[in-house]
Formats: structure tokens, C-alpha cells, sequence
């Protein structure tokens, strides 16, 4: 933070368990994150797609020397995660998340969210039900002799279409009436999130 700015940090016992700051690319956001988390003896956690690859620093906005405050490191997490290539998912993103968060929660900080992908932070913010579902050949077999608009009538009778996500591809319309015929026979495969109050 090149230019010093006074700003009121909430306190720990504040009722919130996590604090967010979000923005576009190179707008000053990890210096920010990075000087809040110093000032609660916290840690950051990055809600960044990109910076989850190693050796993706150009372009991605890791900003690594940001994270020293007054020559002190400052924790980072969710960084440096995969090799390029490694296709990584907001389920997976979601997954990790939630791991460091109740790691530092236990630890008592109030962890700093930093990034500015908004489809991650919105995940671990609203809590999107992802449940781990694994694949039913099977079922998969069946559907695959059903015409898509069979299947997409099959899923619109399991479930109100929000959008078309679940209807773009044939791949993942069948994912979907996978993924609910899953859920109404295992409803415990729904996952429990940590309530986030930002």
C-alpha cells in the first residue's frame, strides 16, 4: 500500500467470521488483503482461478511481495496449487476453501478472502450445494438411449431449470439427472457448508 490510508478493521469477536475483498486484476486488492490480515494476525485466502496454477505469475497477479508487511510475511493460502494443464473446478475451489477457512477458524482468526473471481467467492459465500457424486455407468447406459428432449423433460420433472447450464451439452444434461437421481436416493450426500457471515 503505497499510499497509506487509515481504515477501521472490524474486531475478531465482531460477529463476522470472514472478511472479503474483492475486485478486478491490479486494483490494489492483495496489498489491501494482505495489510488487514497483518493487522488481525490473520491469513489471506485467494479466490483467484489463475493464481491456483505454479509458474503463472505474470498475467495471474500474485503480487508475492505484497504479502510481506512491514518485512513480516503474511500467511497466503490457495496458491501455487496445480501445474498448468490440471483442470481446476469450482468444486474443487469450494472444497479447499472450506478446509483453510475452518483451519484458521479453529486457529481463531478471521480469515481475509482476496480475489476476484466471482463464481468462487459467491460459492463459498452463498454455500452452492456441490455433493461429491460419483459416476453411474449404469444410469449413464440408459440415458444414453433417450433423445435430449426426453432428458431434458426427465430432469425438468426432478427439478425446477434455472437456467441452461445443465441443458447446454448432452454430456451435461445426462451429468445432471445423474447427479439428482444421486441426491433423492442418498439426501445425506448433500453437504453441511460452515455458515460464512462476511
Amino acid at each position: 500500500m503505497k499510499d497509506q490510508q487509515t481504515f477501521v478493521l472490524p474486531l475478531p469477536d465482531s460477529g463476522y467470521n470472514l472478511i472479503v475483498i474483492l475486485g478486478p486484476t491490479a486494483s490494489g486488492k492483495t496489498a489491501v488483503a494482505a495489510h488487514v490480515a497483518y493487522h488481525l494476525h490473520s491469513a489471506v485466502i485467494s479466490a483467484d482461478s489463475r493464481q491456483v496454477y505454479k509458474g503463472m505469475d505474470i498475467g495471474s497477479g500474485k503480487d508475492r511481495e505484497e504479502y510481506f508487511v512491514n518485512g513480516v510475511p503474511v500467511p497466503y493460502y490457495l496458491i501455487d496449487l496445480h501445474e498448468p494443464g490440471y483442470k481446476y473446478n469450482v468444486f474443487e475451489y469450494q472444497q479447499d476453501f472450506y478446509k483453510v477457512f475452518a483451519s484458521l477458524r479453529a486457529q481463531g482468526q478471521l480469515p481475509v478472502l482476496c480475489g476476484g473471481s466471482g463464481l468462487y467467492i459467491e460459492a463459498v459465500l452463498k454455500g452452492y450445494p456441490m455433493p461429491a457424486v460419483p459416476p453411474d455407468p449404469s444410469l449413464r447406459a440408459e440415458l444414453e438411449k433417450k433423445t435430449d428432449e426426453e432428458l431434458v423433460s426427465l430432469l425438468a420433472s426432478m427439478r425446477k431449470l434455472h437456467n441452461r447450464t445443465d441443458t447446454s451439452t448432452r454430456k451435461r444434461l445426462i451429468r445432471a439427472i445423474e447427479i439428482e437421481t444421486y441426491l433423492r436416493q442418498h439426501p445425506e450426500a448433500l453437504p453441511q457448508y460452515p455458515e460464512i457471515i462476511p
